[in-house]
C-alpha cells in the first residue's frame, strides 16, 4: 500500500495499528477532519490576503512564518501521527498564511480571476479524481503506485535542483519562463498531482478497512491536504504563465 505522498505510507498504518483503541478510523470522520482543515486554511489565507491588499509589509513576514512553520509542522506530523489532532490544524493555518499572501500577490498582478480559476480547477480535479476512483475507472495497483511514486520523486528532484541552481544565479529557464515547454511541464506536474489524489483515497480507504486508530483520521486528512495544496499551487503557476503570455 505504497503512495508517493510522503505523509501517507504503509509504514505509518502498520506502526499505528498496534496502538488501535476501541475507536477506529472512519471515512466519515476523515471527511469532517478534511473539511475542518480546509476551513482553517481559508482563515489563514484571509488574514494574509487582507494584509497584502492593505499594503502592510508584515505580509512578507507572515508568509515566511507560514511556509517555514508549515514545513516543520508537516515533518512533526509525519514522524508523530499521534499528534496529528494538534499539528494538522496548525499546519492548515500556517499553509493558509503562505497561500493567502501568494494568492494576493498573483491577484494584484494578473487579476482576481486567476485565483477563482485556480481554486475552481483544484476542487474540480479533486471531485473528478474521486469519481474516477469510486467508479473503479482508475484502479490503484502496485505498478500504478510505483509509477506515480517515481514521477513524483522526479518532480521533487527537478524542483530541488532548480532551487539549488537559482541560489547560484543559474535559473533553469525552461521550467519557469512561460514558454511552451514550461507549460507542458506544468501540465504534466498537475497530472501527476491529480493522480496522487487517487493514491490518497486508496490509502485512506485501506486504513479504514484495516481498523486504524481514530486519531489517524486527522493524519489521513493531513495527507490529503498536502496533495490539495500542491495541486492549487501548480494550477496557480500554470495560470500565471498563461496570463503572462496573453499580455
Amino acid at each position: 500500500m505504497r503512495t508517493s505522498n510522503p505523509a501517507l505510507t504503509e509504514r505509518i498504518f502498520a506502526k499505528e495499528r498496534a496502538n488501535t483503541s476501541t475507536e477506529v478510523m472512519t471515512i466519515q470522520g476523515t471527511k469532517y477532519k478534511t473539511l475542518t482543515m480546509l476551513a482553517l486554511v481559508l482563515l489563514g489565507a484571509i488574514y494574509t490576503w487582507r494584509l497584502a491588499f492593505m499594503g502592510s509589509p508584515a505580509v512578507n513576514t507572515w508568509m515566511i512564518v507560514g511556509g517555514v512553520g508549515g514545513f516543520i509542522t508537516a515533518l512533526i506530523t509525519i514522524f508523530s501521527p499521534r499528534s496529528a489532532h494538534i499539528t494538522a490544524p496548525i499546519y492548515s493555518v500556517l499553509e493558509g498564511l503562505l497561500l493567502g499572501g501568494l494568492s494576493a500577490f498573483m491577484a494584484a498582478q494578473f487579476g482576481l480571476g486567476i485565483i477563482t480559476q485556480a481554486v475552481g480547477l483544484t476542487f474540480a480535479t479533486f471531485f473528478f479524481m474521486l469519481l474516477l476512483y469510486r467508479s473503479g475507472t482508475i484502479k490503484v495497483t502496485a505498478k500504478f503506485r510505483m509509477a506515480i511514486f517515481a514521477a513524483t520523486g522526479a518532480i521533487a528532484l527537478m524542483y530541488f535542483v532548480s532551487f539549488i541552481l537559482s541560489l547560484f544565479g543559474v535559473p533553469i529557464g525552461f521550467i519557469h519562463d512561460g514558454g511552451i515547454i514550461s507549460i507542458v511541464i506544468s501540465l504534466v506536474i498537475i497530472g501527476v498531482a491529480a493522480l496522487n489524489l487517487t493514491l490518497d483515497f486508496d490509502f485512506i480507504e485501506k486504513g479504514v478497512n484495516q481498523g486504524a486508530p481514530k486519531y489517524m483520521e486527522w493524519y489521513g486528512a493531513f495527507g490529503l491536504m498536502v496533495t490539495l495544496i500542491w495541486l492549487y499551487i501548480e494550477f496557480l503557476r500554470l495560470l500565471t504563465m498563461l496570463s503572462s503570455r496573453n499580455k
